[in-house]
């Protein structure tokens, strides 16, 4: 058992979960080693996400180029990003919708005094993205500034059209076309080395979420959380794992024992963009093609953000109710397309699902005040809203695959019995 990766992410992951709560609360606040045990576990949690965060962007642009290079013609290209593109934002559009019938039937907030535990706050941006602008700024003007800003966007653009020039060369292409092959095995071979730290890694951010909670904020809005929470568990272990069935015959048994190391250690980090060398080795392990992860995944960290989506509706419908404003009937499409624009240009804006909600908050008159208690409760809403977009990834690019003929239940199921 203990000799599973995942198995020992998950050992990590409780033990450092408990030693971080007794340090908060069972050990006095003037012994040093309770202070220096939190900062020792932020520095090395720290240094394990920087681990990660050091391959995405070579792993992302070599693994796209790559992918594009191994298609058999350039129409292969354009019926997968199709697909990959069309079901990620129908992922996103059907999440809001349902979250939207949910809580208008729940009402979550309504009750809660939450004026009274307000502070003041700012908000750096106040309007949501431009359609239009999003598109633009898709293209780089500067290739090295998207590499030096990690803009994900931007990089799969560029890593598209230099696998599409590569295409293009024919007999010529030979030569690069190995060399980013090679490059791709190197990115993939860093993976497995950092990975094998994850359980390490997985305990020292453990140790520091569980030391720093504010446990009096998640008590007073416990139904708010509650409700997060619930919806996200629902997503990634029955709705996704139902769909998955559905459209390719895997059991949800055999999907969810994939995808058990990738859930841990996106609730450890609680990013998608670094889960994403853990999702591709998850996709890859049920059966997925390089050609399809490699393009896939990365696309999906950036703009399948169905979690984010979620949590973005949920939370200004409680803050709504929270402060007796609750929004009318004829609100509902545009607050629907507003966290539509935030969930997918949610890569490019700095703070995440908070800033979003701020800005939704600010867009539908609501009291921004409310953004403190959001913000307190939010690692524990964040961690599960992260993976609920990674499983999500997963379950797309294992459709994908299995409409390209790629994959099977037998072979998902005979995988899972060789990476265990």
């Amino acid at each position: 058992m203990t000799n599973s990766l995942s198995a020992r992410v998950f050992i990590g992951l409780i033990l450092g979960l408990t030693i971080g709560t007794l340090i908060q609360y069972a050990v006095p606040p003037t012994w040093a080693i309770g202070k220096f045990t939190l900062e020792a576990s932020q520095g090395f949690g720290g240094m394990f996400v920087k681990m990660i965060q050091l391959i995405v962007v070579p792993l992302v642009f070599f693994s796209i180029a790559s992918g594009i290079c191994e298609l058999k013609d350039l129409s292969s290209f354009g019926r997968l990003g199709s697909k990959t593109f069309g079901l990620y934002v129908l992922n996103t559009v059907v999440a809001i919708g349902a979250t939207l019938l949910i809580v208008l039937w729940l009402k979550p907030g309504t009750g809660v005094d939450l004026g009274s535990m307000a502070e003041t706050v700012k908000l750096a941006a106040t309007e949501p993205p431009s359609m239009w602008q999003m598109v633009i700024n898709i293209v780089p003007s500067n290739p090295f500034r998207a590499f030096v800003d990690g803009d994900m966007l931007q990089i799969i653009f560029m890593a598209i059209m230099t696998g599409i020039a590569i295409q293009a060369l024919g007999e010529q292409s030979g030569p690069a076309n190995r060399a980013f092959k090679v490059g791709n095995e190197v990115m993939m071979k860093l993976i497995t080395l950092v990975m094998s730290l994850a359980p390490y890694g997985v305990f020292f951010l453990m140790i520091t979420l569980g030391g720093t909670l504010d446990t009096s904020k998640m008590l007073a809005v416990a139904g708010y959380i509650a409700l997060v929470v619930g919806m996200f568990i629902l997503m990634f272990m029955v709705i996704y794992p139902v769909i998955v069935y559905l459209t390719t015959g895997i059991k949800p048994t055999v999907f969810i024992k994939h995808i058990r190391e990738q859930i841990m250690f996106s609730l450890s980090s609680a990013s998608s963009n670094a889960t994403i060398p853990v999702t591709m080795k998850t996709v890859q392990n049920i059966g997925v093609s390089k050609s399809i992860a490699g393009f896939g995944v990365p696309l999906g960290a950036t703009m399948n953000m169905s979690g984010a989506a979620v949590y973005t509706t949920i939370a200004v419908m409680f803050v709504a109710n929270a402060y007796g404003m609750p929004l009318e009937m004829n609100q509902m499409l545009p607050l629907a397309f507003t966290v539509l624009l935030l969930s997918i240009g949610a890569g490019g804006v700095p703070g995440g699902g908070i800033v979003s909600i701020g800005i939704c908050l600010h867009t539908f008159g609501l009291p921004i005040e409310a953004l403190a208690i959001v913000a307190a409760v939010d690692r524990i809403c964040d961690m599960f809203c992260t993976t609920a977009n990674v499983v999500g990834d997963t379950a797309i690019n294992t459709i994908v695959a299995k409409t390209e003929g790629e994959i099977s239940a037998e072979n998902a199921e005979n995988n899972l019995q060789i990476v265990a």
